[in-house]
Order: C-alpha cells, then sequence, then structure tokens
C-alpha cells in the first residue's frame, strides 16, 4: 500500500511538472499475474517512476548503489519504493539471490538497467542469470525525453515506449556466451524501440 502512495505522488509530481508522457505499445507487458524483469537504458533519474508508474498495478524492487543507503531517512525511504542495496564494483550473492526469490515465490517484479553506465559488467549479465534461474521473461523498454530538471520544467515531452520479450528459448545456460548473446538483443531491442520513436534519437548523457 505505501509502495502504490509513494509512486504515485512521484508519478503525480512528475505529469504535473511535464504533462502526461507519450506512451506506446503498453499492452506488450505481460498480465499482472505475472512476474517478469523490466529492463531499459538508464538515461535519467525518473525514468524508474516512468518505468514503475505505466506499468501499475504490478510491483516493483530494484536496485540501487549501496551509498545510497547511507542515510537513514533516504534508505527508508527507498526501501519503501522497493530498491535493495548493491555494490556496483563488487556485487555479492545478494544481487542475485533478493530479485530471483522475489520473482519466484514473490509478487513483485524487477526492474533493471543492464546497459546504464552507473552499472557494473557482473550487473549487465546479472539480468540474464536471473531470468535463466527465476525463469521471469525480459521485457525491454525505452525512455525518450528531458534528461535535466531545467528541462523537465520546460515541458520537453516524455515519450516511452514497450518492447516485445526476449528471447532467451536458444540459450541453455547464463555463462559468458549466453550471456554475450542476450545482452546484444537487449541492445538491439532497445535500439529498435527508439527508432520506432525517433528514427533521429541519439542519447546525449548530461555532463557531471
Amino acid at each position: 500500500m505505501f509502495y502504490a502512495f509513494l509512486r504515485n505522488l512521484v508519478a503525480f509530481l512528475l505529469y504535473a511538472v511535464n504533462g502526461r508522457p507519450e506512451v506506446h505499445n503498453l499492452d506488450k507487458l505481460p498480465d499482472k499475474e505475472e512476474n517478469y524483469i523490466l529492463v531499459a537504458p538508464h538515461r535519467t533519474l525518473w525514468d524508474p517512476v516512468y518505468l514503475a508508474f505505466l506499468a501499475r498495478p504490478k510491483q516493483f524492487i530494484f536496485m540501487a548503489k549501496k551509498e545510497l543507503f547511507k542515510n537513514k531517512i533516504f534508505a527508508w525511504w527507498i526501501k519503501k519504493c522497493g530498491a535493495f542495496p548493491v555494490d556496483r564494483e563488487n556485487p555479492g550473492p545478494s544481487a542475485l539471490k533478493i530479485p530471483i526469490k522475489e520473482l519466484k515465490e514473490g509478487n513483485k517484479s524487477l526492474i533493471m538497467f543492464p546497459s546504464g553506465t552507473r552499472h557494473s559488467d557482473e550487473l549487465k549479465g546479472g539480468v540474464v542469470a536471473i531470468a535463466k534461474l527465476s525463469k521471469a521473461r525480459i521485457i525491454p523498454a525505452v525512455y525518450q525525453g528531458p534528461l535535466t530538471f531545467k528541462d523537465l520544467f520546460k515541458r520537453k515531452k516524455v515519450k516511452m515506449n514497450f518492447g516485445d520479450p526476449i528471447d532467451m528459448s536458444d540459450i541453455k545456460r547464463a555463462n559468458a556466451e549466453g550471456i554475450d548473446i542476450v545482452t546484444k538483443r537487449i541492445d538491439e531491442a532497445f535500439k529498435s524501440l527508439d527508432y520506432d520513436l525517433d528514427p533521429n534519437y541519439k542519447y546525449i548523457p548530461v555532463k557531471k
């Protein structure tokens, strides 16, 4: 209940500032009874909110860097939002165990950003291992829109696009070869979804 309240509150604030997003292929998402892995390129601070809100009523867990949990108040907040800590430089077993257990035995799905610059190579391959061990389907999605608060308040249009499940029927193991194949398929899905929204779209990371 509190998770839904926080998700809806933050989404309401984003909608109030930027307006309703342009959403494509929302029907690609699985039935609310199915647990799945929603993957996307990590382009801004608020793309997880759009993903989680648009996929409602399904609830999600997601990985967050351990440094975010140093502040007790903020740690409490993001835990309520479904986050669990992960050491990006040296991911431990919990990086796989927690989402696999939830996907197999719980009622929440997982949001991951396997190609994000904020994730280590181990986490990029982790989505394949999690999918194989949990038997959860991988659903790709992309966000196009403002990357800074300044552009967000300028009401630059947010666009979201959802794709078909990533084919893993020929992947027997989550070894190096299997991870490489699936990672390429995910990247190709991202490019295709981006192209469908805007053939001229090119993601340019915000300079820090």
